[in-house]
């Protein structure tokens, strides 16, 4: 269950700044594309997480939660940053998933199940994001920022469970 989640929350930092783009004109494509990254980098970032695992079991509770927390605090702290500017469909995309590489890559230490995550990550990405270009099109009134906020939040949570955890373990 945590994974799934965990899929939905990485997808609502792509809904927070994709609901700042009302001008995207290949909505299914921009879509399709995330949703792929957000199952490609989640791969690599579980793989690392592995080897990490591998080399500092003590220690990869305590890592993953700090990275975590911070992954949170800067979801957070960017809904400061309202800059909205053209930029190619691609590079759209790999800006928006790049941090599932990051989060993954906690997961991936915490030996959590891969493919459930990846494919959660996904689905919810590609769902939320071609949702939320269609209603930045029809300038829904939520903001991102919000959606941002409950994100970070959310990883702010889990990374403090986490270190709980950890201590709980010790």
């Amino acid at each position: 269950m945590q994974e799934i989640l965990t899929g939905l929350i990485v997808a609502l930092d792509v809904v927070a700044l994709y609901l700042l783009l009302p001008d995207v004109k290949k909505r299914f494509l921009l879509s399709l594309w995330t949703a792929i990254l957000h199952m490609i980098f989640p791969i690599i970032g579980y793989n690392l997480g592995n080897w990490m695992l591998s080399i500092l079991t003590q220690w990869s509770n305590l890592i993953s939660s700090i990275l975590l927390f911070f992954i949170g605090l800067q979801l957070i702290l960017s809904t400061k940053n309202r800059q909205v500017i053209a930029i190619p469909l691609v590079i759209l995309a790999i800006t928006a998933s790049l941090d599932t590489f990051s989060v993954s890559i906690s997961f991936g230490m915490l030996n959590l199940q891969k493919h459930l995550f990846i494919m959660s990550a996904g689905i919810w990405t590609f769902v939320l994001s071609y949702i939320s270009l269609y209603l930045a099109k029809s300038h829904f009134p939520i903001k991102g920022a919000i959606l941002k906020w409950i994100a970070g939040i959310s990883l702010l949570t889990i990374s403090i469970l986490t270190f709980i955890n950890s201590l709980d373990n010790t």
